[in-house]
């Protein structure tokens, strides 16, 4: 089996994404997504990764994606090259799955579990709200006990919000007020008095403020019991992380921004974090996500993946939820999955109960539709292997 053709497919009315498909000579097509730079990507992807791939036998994943990382001369940062490996790297282990006509966490190495509890994050709508039925992003600070209680009807048992954003502006995030500590804590307040424990709540702060900044708002909002806080402050300085990780008696969760294994070897090694988190999409593809998630078990820590972001990114982090023994809980975005994922995809993993469980249907178990790629706003690059169709 060898590479014949990659394409690189942009949506101008859902900005911001690429998706690339791997295709061979037997027929097989492994798709995979990631949510940065999509212009930057095509072109990367275009110029630089398909002459390591092209020819070449999808199934050497490890060695493919070695060729690929020093193809783009890259650090370990996050940038439009660790998006575009990372994307690629999910398509040829969707490939290796469909190839051998299994599920993807069984050629990960197998299930560990069956499903896995996820949380919802109040993505979606405006800050304006539209009163649509799916607007969780504005009902996260408007109406949130309401927001709660909708989500316990579903069975969902945890959500995370991102109150204090809006405060970060007056001071770029190097001072909170009393004033704005207090209406930060109201949707929490509110919450615990709707529904009391029953709903986990996540914080997150998007790497928005300062160490003591980050500390003031973990103290106030320690007596709601917090699921986690994430991203409190930006990862360029890991010694920081840790000193706000030892500040409060919540767990500290780290984190989506960061790229590969070296990154998250600094995390680990300094005991900066207490939950792993990674996004596929730009930590290095799916080979990265393992390998990081095998070593935070050997640190006793857990691992929970990121998906505020494409319909194939969650697909591959439910079947890695499937796969690690330290997996806990899978982020999922309910106002995405019930609108553009379904106009985008074939099939979703199936959210039931407050758990999520992938396909048994080989690889990925999930394809782009047909008429994504005839779409008025469709952009696609395509680069071939020479002699080929």
């Amino acid at each position: 089996m060898k590479i014949t053709k990659i394409e690189t497919l942009r949506l101008g009315d859902i900005p911001g994404f690429s998706w690339v498909q791997i295709h061979t000579d037997t027929g097989l097509i492994g798709l995979g997504e990631t949510p940065n730079f999509p212009h930057s990507v095509a072109t990367f992807v275009d110029e630089v990764l398909a002459p390591v791939l092209l020819g070449e036998n999808p199934l050497d994943i490890e060695r493919l994606w070695q060729g690929m990382f020093k193809a783009s001369r890259t650090s370990a940062n996050r940038g439009v090259n660790i998006c575009s490996i990372s994307a690629a790297d999910m398509a040829l282990w969707d490939i290796y799955g469909q190839a051998v006509g299994q599920p993807l966490y069984q050629v990960l190495g197998g299930r560990f579990r069956d499903s896995i509890r996820v949380y919802n994050t109040c993505a979606g709508g405006s800050a304006e709200g539209d009163g649509g039925l799916w607007d969780d992003y504005s009902a996260q600070w408007k109406r949130p006990a309401e927001l709660a209680e909708s989500l316990l009807a579903e069975g969902i048992t945890a959500m995370k919000i991102w109150p204090f954003d809006r405060y970060v502006e007056k001071t770029n995030g190097q001072f909170i007020s009393a004033q704005d500590l207090e209406a930060g804590t109201r949707p929490f307040r509110e919450i615990r008095e709707a529904v009391g424990n029953k709903m986990d709540i996540a914080l997150e702060l998007h790497n928005h403020w300062n160490l003591p900044a980050a500390i003031q708002i973990a103290r106030a909002v320690e007596p709601y019991s917090p699921m986690w806080f994430e991203d409190c402050i930006t990862m360029n300085n890991i010694d920081a992380l840790r000193e706000l990780k030892l500040s409060t008696t919540v767990p500290v969760c780290a984190s989506e921004t960061l790229s590969t294994r070296w990154s998250f070897r600094e995390v680990l090694e300094k005991h900066a974090t207490d939950i792993v988190m990674v996004d596929i999409g730009w930590v290095g593809g799916l080979s990265e996500a393992r390998k990081i998630g095998y070593a935070a078990e050997t640190y006793m820590l857990p691992f929970a993946p990121h998906d505020c972001v494409g319909p194939a990114i969650l697909m591959a982090s439910v079947h890695l939820d499937m796969h690690l023994p330290n997996a806990v809980i899978q982020e999922t975005v309910r106002s995405f999955m019930r609108t553009w994922y379904l106009e985008l995809t074939d099939t979703l993993p199936i959210v039931k109960d407050g758990h999520v469980s992938a396909p048994s249907t080989p690889g990925l178990g999930m394809a782009l539709r047909p008429e994504v790629f005839t779409r008025p706003d469709a952009k696609l690059t395509v680069s071939k292997l020479a002699g080929t169709s």
